[in-house]
């Protein structure tokens, strides 16, 4: 992979901290930028974009909730990783709502977020002729691997990278539950707590958008106990 397809860019005002990081991120082969300053960064990142952002939620200028809904909302469709220096659910809880695909607490040990980062990119890598484009049809519902995106009756669903990436490993799986643990090594590359709701949190925000009802799924059914079942419509069924 050339260097330009990972270069990183850190938005972390503590300047120790973000040179730790970059130092790090750099001598394992990565493209590394700085800043310092929630209020530049929507900017400078929308101008040049990378191939991932590194995110502290807490900034001077315009904090990472902010600077990653106006990421969203101008289009930038590449992983954002969040730093928080908290644990607690309702910050992981909002930053999923505001487009974030991971998070990392502080403080941050280098090892595991490359290893978190390089989960990310191995997702969104381009696709090889060795990996044909994929696509997978449920009545109105279409989801396109190859492309990243999904329609419900001709129409384009927004959907967050971290959003596709769940729906496109449940649909692909359909008939088959897959475990709370299963599910979050295949999106994450980390073992699963036991705790963390970022999982439940993206399958609520995916149901409506792909035509589900929220309260009696009949699409992407969560099975008490094991874990998360996609249920194929059978033919004929809107």
């Amino acid at each position: 992979m050339h260097a330009e397809k990972e270069r990183i860019v850190i938005v972390e005002d503590d300047a120790k901290l973000a040179a730790l990081i970059g130092e790090f991120l750099q001598s394992q082969g990565l493209q590394i930028d700085l800043i310092d300053d929630g209020a530049r960064a929507v900017e400078r990142i929308l101008a040049h974009p990378p191939s991932l952002v590194v995110l502290d939620l807490m900034l001077p200028g315009e904090d990472g909730l902010s600077v990653c809904r106006r990421l969203r909302e101008a289009g930038f469709a590449r992983p954002i990783l969040m730093l928080t220096a908290r644990s607690d659910d309702q910050d992981h809880i909002q930053g999923l709502e505001t487009g974030a695909d991971d998070f990392v607490n502080k403080p941050v040990r280098p090892q595991v977020l490359l290893a978190r980062i390089r989960a990310l990119l191995r997702r969104t890598e381009a696709e090889t002729p060795e990996q044909p484009r994929t696509r997978l049809t449920f009545g109105a519902l279409v989801i396109d691997n190859a492309r990243r995106e999904a329609w419900l009756d001709g129409e384009l669903i927004d959907l967050t990278g971290a959003e596709f990436d769940l729906l496109w490993l449940l649909a692909s799986n359909a008939g088959r539950i897959l475990s709370r643990e299963e599910t979050f090594v295949a999106l994450r590359g980390i073992e699963y707590d036991g705790q963390d709701r970022s999982i439940d949190v993206r399958i609520s925000r995916i149901r409506p958008k792909i035509g589900d009802d929220p309260d009696m799924p009949r699409l992407i059914k969560t099975v008490r106990s094991k874990g998360y079942l996609f249920v194929a419509p059978e033919p004929g069924t809107p």
